[in-house]
């Protein structure tokens, strides 16, 4: 029995992979005061997984992945009661026909124009746009979804994604619809997205029981009762040599339904351009800049703008060890409504989403970090 197993067992593979990243940090202003601090999860969030592929023949795949993120500080998961909270599904990949997920999972809006976009190249926690607005880093995962992937044909990947709500007699309550298309030729990628995310309601919040939950920040707060999340984006990078140029521009929108406490729909459009440069085989330097502009809504005249400036300087130490310094400025002018949904207050600047919930009471705030991350 053990001979006869062989063969198939030399044709599936397991990887035990992860990473552990943590750093001192420095923020100028979080709700009013100076705070030095250990922050996990900085140029990459701290996380541990297993992926496996199986070889059925014929081209034809099994795959799996399950992924979970810790804090390395404390050693509590990253979202408690959920034990593969970064990632958990399965599916079947052929290289003629494509390959069909389903699970807990990226939306392709994020896997083909996020992965271009600054959070690649500075970091998320201090290079996503402001709050992660616009869903380009990885704070929105998919459950219950279906994700097919097209196979690379002439430097061209499209995707789609439905995250099925689950609500007997109402499917549109709280499922999600996301789809990409990416190109990749040389030195330039080109990547295009949308990502609507639909609210089960009832609440003050945004329900945990829809298929998307997007992160919530001062720059979003008072939107949070929103019926529906629409998310459009557009990327591009284009390598010249050891230096990458890109840019980005999104949309988003939070459109009211009947139970929302807002009225009018909230539109952010952001635009942003980023480089990355690498000096030596062991340093690697980066910037970015983003603009950020909210609609004037909701009783609000004196609409919310918002500047970001990242920078990150990382040394490798080996293949799998790096050290790292990020630091990060952004100002906020005009207004904004507050968690209420109904009073309207000054704009509150959050580097990246490193300060989703600790905003400055100022107008500006600075965030450096010097910090180590080991892969395995």
């Amino acid at each position: 029995l053990a001979v006869g197993a062989m063969p198939a067992f030399a044709q599936s593979n397991v990887t035990l992979y992860g990473i552990v990243d943590d750093a001192l940090t420095y923020s100028s202003n979080q709700n009013g005061s100076s705070n030095t601090y250990l922050r996990n999860g900085n140029l990459a969030g701290s996380r541990w997984g297993l992926r496996g592929t199986e070889d059925l023949g014929g081209g034809t795949k099994a795959l799996f992945q399950l992924e979970n993120g810790f804090d390395v500080n404390n050693g509590t998961m990253s979202s408690s009661g959920v034990m593969f909270n970064r990632q958990a599904f399965v599916g079947l990949k052929n290289d003629r026909v494509g390959t069909v997920t389903i699970g807990r999972q990226y939306s392709p809006y994020y896997l083909m124009v996020g992965t271009i976009g600054p959070t690649s190249y500075v970091t998320g926690a201090t290079g996503a746009h402001p709050g992660d607005i616009d869903g380009l880093d990885t704070t929105i995962r998919i459950n219950n979804s279906v994700t097919y992937t097209s196979p690379l044909l002439w430097g061209v990947t499209a995707s789609v994604q439905y995250g099925f709500g689950g609500q007997a007699g109402a499917m549109s309550k709280g499922n999600t619809f996301s789809g990409a298309l990416r190109y990749d030729g040389g030195p330039l990628s080109l990547a295009a997205g949308y990502l609507r995310l639909n609210n089960i309601g009832g609440g003050t919040t945004w329900n945990s029981a829809s298929t998307g939950v997007p992160g919530t920040s001062a720059v979003n707060q008072g939107y949070v009762t929103a019926d529906s999340l629409q998310h459009i984006a557009v990327a591009g990078i284009y390598t010249i040599g050891s230096v990458t140029l890109g840019a980005t521009y999104s949309n988003v929108q939070y459109k009211p339904g009947a139970a929302s406490l807002f009225h009018d729909t909230a539109i952010f459009n952001t635009a942003g351009v980023h480089a990355s440069w690498t000096a030596s085989p062991q340093w690697r330097l980066a910037a970015a800049y983003s603009y950020t502009a909210a609609s004037k809504a909701n009783g609000i005249t004196d609409s919310a703008t918002y500047h970001q400036i990242s920078l990150a300087q990382v040394y490798s130490l080996s293949k799998r060890t790096s050290l790292y310094a990020l630091e990060a400025w952004q100002h906020a002018n005009g207004k904004s409504l507050a968690a209420n949904a109904t009073s309207i207050i000054n704009a509150g600047p959050v580097v990246g989403d490193s300060q989703n919930s600790t905003p400055s009471a100022t107008s500006s705030q600075f965030v450096g970090m010097l910090g180590v991350r080991v892969d395995f």
